[in-house]
C-alpha cells in the first residue's frame, strides 16, 4: 500500500485483529452483490468504503422516487437509471480506487455459476425466494461463502452459510424450496421500516469483510432475527439436513 492508502485505511490497520494483512486480503478480495436495493445499498457502501477490490453487483431495476426512503446508494438525480449504475456512480465518488463493474440483470443459470465461481464471497441482497434459491444453488456447488439477509416492515434476519465448513447448512437447509414459501411479503406491499435494511445491509458487509479477512466467527451456523420494533435480537442455531435437496448427501 502506499502512503495515501495506509492513512485511507489507517483505521482498520490499527486493529490488531486486521492489521497491514488483513486490508491486503480486503483489497485483493472479490465480492458479488446481489441486488443494489434496501439491503444493498448500504452492504455495497460499506464494502467499497472498507477498500474491497473488485466489486461486482447485479439488479435489472431502475431507481425509483419511492425505494429512496431506504436505498441510500442512490440520489435523486439517478431516478430513472439502472440501479446497478446508480450504484456504481455513487460508489466511485466515494472510493475510486475499488473496481466497479455494474450488471444490469436479473443473473441466473450458467451466468451466475459463471459469477459466483470468480468470486470470493456472495453477499444476496435479493428481494425474491426464486433467486434466493438460485444464488444458495451455486454457492454449494462452487463451494463459496453466501451472506444471505432479508428485511420487510420491522423485521429482519441474516446468517451465513459456507460449504467450506462441513457443519454448515445451507439456504435451503433453512428454507425448503420444494416445500414453498407461499406468498412473498414485498416492500411495495407491506412496507419496510427505512433503518432497518441500513442495519441488515451493514451487518452483511461486516460478514463479508470478517470472511475475508479471516478474523472472528462468522455467523456460519446462526440465524439472527431482529425485530425493529422492540429493537430486541433472537439468534436461532442452524443445523445441516442431511437430507437436503441442495447440500444433502446423496443416497
Amino acid at each position: 500500500m502506499n502512503d495515501d492508502q495506509l492513512l485511507r485505511y489507517s483505521r482498520h490497520i490499527l486493529l490488531p485483529q486486521l492489521g497491514i494483512e488483513g486490508q491486503e486480503k480486503i483489497r485483493g478480495a472479490r465480492v458479488l452483490i446481489i441486488g443494489a436495493g434496501g439491503l444493498g445499498s448500504p452492504a455495497a457502501l460499506y464494502l467499497a468504503s472498507a477498500g474491497v477490490g473488485d466489486l461486482t453487483i447485479c439488479d435489472n431495476d431502475a431507481v425509483d422516487l419511492t425505494n429512496l426512503q431506504r436505498q441510500i446508494v442512490h440520489r435523486q438525480d439517478a431516478i430513472g437509471a439502472p440501479k446497478a449504475e446508480s450504484a456504481q456512480r455513487t460508489l466511485a465518488t466515494i472510493n475510486p480506487e475499488v473496481r466497479i463493474r455494474a450488471l444490469v440483470e436479473r443473473v441466473g443459470g450458467a451466468r451466475l455459476d459463471e459469477l459466483v465461481a470468480e468470486s470470493d464471497v456472495i453477499v444476496d441482497c435479493s428481494d425474491n425466494f426464486a433467486t434466493r434459491h438460485a444464488i444458495n444453488r451455486a454457492c454449494v456447488t462452487r463451494h463459496k461463502p453466501l451472506v444471505s439477509g432479508a428485511g420487510v416492515q420491522f423485521d429482519g434476519q441474516i446468517a451465513v452459510f459456507d460449504m467450506r465448513d462441513a457443519r454448515s447448512s445451507c439456504y435451503c437447509c433453512l428454507f425448503p424450496e420444494q416445500a414453498g414459501n407461499g406468498e412473498e411479503i414485498r416492500c411495495a406491499v407491506m412496507g419496510v421500516f427505512a433503518p432497518l435494511t441500513g442495519i441488515i445491509g451493514a451487518m452483511q458487509a461486516a460478514e463479508a469483510l470478517k470472511l475475508i479477512a479471516g478474523i472472528g466467527t462468522p455467523l456460519t451456523g446462526r440465524l439472527l432475527l431482529l425485530d425493529a420494533l422492540s429493537m430486541e435480537w433472537r439468534a436461532v442455531r442452524l443445523t445441516r439436513d442431511p437430507a437436503c435437496a441442495v447440500c444433502g448427501s446423496p443416497v
